[in-house]
């Protein structure tokens, strides 16, 4: 019988960890707005320097974890693949186009202008549209699924990224001249994704052939687990830290435009893992990062075309924003609920 994965205190201690680190970054960013503005604009093609560092801090561990030679394998999971492609890009964007509709045009029409509601609208429709590319190793990793079929699930999603990305926003939006900044698409896959895999190949390899495969799992990898979490609450310090000010000054919007990208964001988790479990009869492992990868946002691309289309100020860029604020605290909430699932379902 497989023993049963045991979550340090730590670990089981995480939401705490996050609420803590969600005012710590609040805190700084208010108190501190000239210094953080500053590592905000530290940024090469789009994508933030200090935040790619910690990102790819988080996903390196799990890298490293890949069983580069399983890989073949896991591409084999076809129905995995076409449930991700179905809800990520068939069903995701035209949800969410749905529900900031029925928000931001009817149900907020007493506060918001028409003005502020089309740039909300504008800004989910981005979020909507990209799907999670980097943080979704780690969502997969918290929830114990399949490390080889996420890295195929979200190769694959790059490459339709690439194709559909454009023509979906420019459909949903109504824009025809849509300038996409593909520098920071382009950058963002191989920082995020790119350069941890090849460094979690060359690393795995060169253990396991001086070390050996006991010493790798028993001592390297445990020594190399907290690095994921601790990336992971730094980069919310600082994530929180960047908007910190923007959040203290408009608390009421940020609240109506979370409620409709929380919705969106349980809708397509729900939908896709009950479409794997119960329609497409899909094991726990695959179900998992299948569910995790449309739930959660390519956020990085989200908020630089929102910039580039809109201007750093415009709403449609708040609301990509709110969309990043919103993700990590639904996602480890996703991630326990995955795994109460799945504990349920082992003990039948």
């Amino acid at each position: 019988m497989e023993e049963k994965k045991q979550i340090g205190f730590f670990e089981r201690y995480l939401t705490v960890w996050v609420i803590i680190c969600i005012v710590a970054g609040i805190g700084l960013g208010s108190q501190l707005y000239d210094q953080i503005q500053g590592l905000s604009e530290m940024s090469l093609y789009g994508v933030n320097i200090p935040v790619a560092i910690l990102i790819w801090l988080m996903i390196y561990p799990m890298m490293v974890q890949i069983d580069f030679s399983a890989i073949k394998d896991a591409g084999q999971q076809f129905k995995g693949l076409s449930l991700t492609f179905v809800a990520n890009w068939l069903v995701k964007p035209f949800s969410m186009a749905f529900f900031a509709w029925l928000f931001f045009d009817n149900l907020y029409s007493a506060w918001l202008s028409p003005e502020q509601a089309q740039e909300y609208i504008a800004g989910a429709i981005l979020l909507g549209a990209a799907p999670c590319t980097a943080m979704v190793f780690v969502w997969s990793y918290l929830s114990d699924g399949d490390a080889n079929y996420t890295l195929v699930q979200v190769a694959v999603n790059d490459l339709i990224l690439l194709i559909a990305f454009v023509p979906i926003v420019g459909f949903l939006l109504g824009v025809t001249n849509i300038e996409i900044p593909y520098d920071t698409l382009v950058t963002s896959v191989v920082v995020f994704v790119v350069i941890p895999l090849v460094a979690g190949f060359i690393t795995n390899r060169l253990l396991i052939k001086s070390k050996g495969e006991t010493w790798f799992k028993e001592v390297f990898l445990a020594k190399l687990k907290p690095v994921s979490i601790v990336a992971l609450l730094s980069t919310l310090v600082l994530l929180f830290a960047f908007q910190g000010k923007t959040i203290l000054e408009n608390p009421f919007n940020i609240l109506l435009i979370a409620i409709p990208l929380a919705l969106q964001t349980y809708f397509i988790f729900f939908i896709t893992w009950f479409g794997g479990k119960k329609c497409l009869k899909l094991n726990y492992k695959i179900t998992a990062p299948s569910a995790m990868i449309g739930a959660s946002n390519f956020f990085e691309l989200a908020v630089a075309v929102a910039i580039a289309l809109f201007g750093l100020n415009s709403g449609a860029a708040l609301a990509t924003v709110v969309g990043v604020l919103i993700e990590v605290p639904i996602m480890l909430h996703l991630v326990s609920m995955a795994k109460k699932w799945q504990y349920r379902s082992e003990k039948k």
